[in-house]
């Protein structure tokens, strides 16, 4: 029997938690599943600086990684293994659908699963966001938690 594997794209919200909790949910359902537990920080590559403005970009790259592994990701590893569920977490920068829709790919996971409305709220739900882009575009089923 092949292990299930389910992408959770996290947001460092409550739709995050959501997305996680109905994650669990299913994995527990299935019994054989692993959680792949994602937060991708928005980060543009193109941009015209100078080598110092580079240096800095890159320090201040690597402290947003720091902080998202100890404050959002490590929370919610502990909460999925605290409920017996097989689980990893990754931290990156770039752009959210397309960096959930690549670990999908990369993983042959089943499902990703992603909570409504982010943190960017009305701006999303007026002008498109992630779960819209993903609900087009992806490889794979996509869940989206109200």
């Amino acid at each position: 029997m092949t292990t299930s594997t389910i992408v959770v794209g996290l947001d460092g919200g409550e739709a995050g938690n959501r997305a996680l909790a109905f994650a669990t949910a299913q994995a527990k359902l299935i019994g054989d599943c692993t959680l792949k537990l994602v937060y991708v920080i928005e980060w543009s590559p193109f941009s015209f600086q100078t080598p110092e403005e580079n240096e800095q970009r890159h320090v201040r790259r690597e402290e947003e990684l720091s902080l998202a592994r100890e404050r959002i990701m490590e929370p919610a590893l502990k909460k999925a293994a605290e409920d017996g569920i097989s689980v990893n977490g990754i931290v990156k920068h770039g752009d959210v659908a397309d960096i959930l829709d690549d670990i999908a790919k990369e993983s042959k996971a089943q499902q990703i699963v992603v909570g409504r409305v982010g943190l960017r709220g009305l701006k999303e739900r007026m002008f498109g966001g992630v779960t819209g882009r993903l609900a087009v575009a992806s490889s794979v089923p996509v869940t989206i938690i109200p």
